[in-house]
């Protein structure tokens, strides 16, 4: 099986950044937006003006909107907000043709049905070979060619590779890895504890708060990875461990920007407003909380997170009670 034609779904940031990755890897690109004006400022200036200005985008990258184009793909990246995977796959499957694997680049939890998204693509894509890719990757560093890996994570280890070397790059690396659910539970958790950690450094608790908070923050993630039917050592690698520093380290983040914003004293409306790109975090804290508690383990960071962002308690509440919990012992 050779590679020639990738459709990417979803032309925010990270989507524009993985057709970059594709192009430069050799393949055809087309790139679905559901914007207008984004395939008009892609078509006029090579430019993704309103998600990743400022970067300029490979020849090999066709933008469209209508999902019927992506009908002669070999290859579907699939990058819509988690939230819109579900619709956007629907959407897709009419053009989708048989034996054309996906490769998920989405992070969350469904809210409602709280189901991770190879879930989701399992019930909106019947009998389509799925994987999953996740790691620490700022979208525009990824863009520009800066040094970054992944973690592609595939039940088929032959199809896995495959696509690893379709679109890796000197400046991309994919990792293949047979743990699926351990990818994606890294991913869809770090973007909550980012905004704790935003939360921290906008209350100015100092680097101390900071590391603590990714270290248990951490232990949260490898819980509740390993209740799902994840591994331990998968979340210690690039989609887990790795994304979290990342994303928990930088207002690059959207996710940390959003908790900056709150600990400095903004309403949750205040800290995303203006914002053109999704903080998947904010929609996924309450279906990490609820999926938890269906699971049994226990996540108190990611409970304080989502219990800021539902209005049942404001910030300084919400860290006393962190630091009030019980002495025991760690793990």
């Amino acid at each position: 099986m050779t590679f020639t034609h990738a459709g990417v779904v979803g032309a925010g940031a990270w989507g524009t950044a993985l057709a970059q990755v594709a192009a430069r890897a050799g393949l055809k690109v087309t790139l679905q937006a559901r914007e207008p004006e984004v395939v008009a400022s892609i078509a006029d200036k090579r430019e993704n003006t309103l998600f990743l200005p400022g970067v300029a985008l490979e020849p090999a990258i066709t933008a469209v909107t209508d999902m019927a184009a992506l009908a002669d793909c070999d290859l579907i990246l699939a990058v819509p907000p988690a939230q819109h995977l579900r619709s956007a796959m629907a959407a897709l499957k009419p053009h989708l043709k048989a034996g054309v694997p996906v490769v998920l680049c989405s992070k969350g939890v469904e809210q409602g049905t709280l189901k991770l998204m190879t879930d989701v693509a399992a019930e909106t894509l019947p009998g389509v070979d799925i994987a999953v890719l996740s790691g620490p990757s700022f979208a525009g560093e990824v863009a520009r060619g800066l040094p970054a890996a992944a973690t592609l994570a595939c039940d088929d280890e032959a199809l896995g590779r495959k696509i690893g070397e379709a679109i890796a790059i000197p400046t991309f690396r994919p990792y293949w890895a047979a743990d699926v659910i351990g990818a994606e539970a890294g991913g869809a958790v770090k973007n909550v504890l980012a905004i704790a950690c935003g939360i921290s450094e906008g209350k100015g608790l100092g680097r101390n708060a900071h590391a603590a908070l990714i270290t248990r923050g951490f232990a949260e993630l490898t819980r509740l990875a390993v209740a799902l039917g994840g591994k331990t050592e998968t979340v210690a690698g690039l989609c887990g461990l790795g994304d979290l520093v990342l994303t928990c380290s930088s207002p690059q983040s959207r996710n940390m920007s959003v908790g900056l914003a709150l600990g400095q004293g903004q309403t949750l409306e205040q800290a995303l407003a203006g914002k053109v790109s999704v903080a998947e975090g904010v929609a996924s804290a309450p279906a990490v909380r609820a999926l938890a508690r269906k699971l049994g383990v226990e996540t108190p960071i990611c409970e304080a997170v989502a219990a800021i962002l539902a209005g049942e308690v404001d910030v300084d509440s919400a860290i006393l009670g962190l630091l009030s919990r019980p002495l025991k012992a760690e793990g």
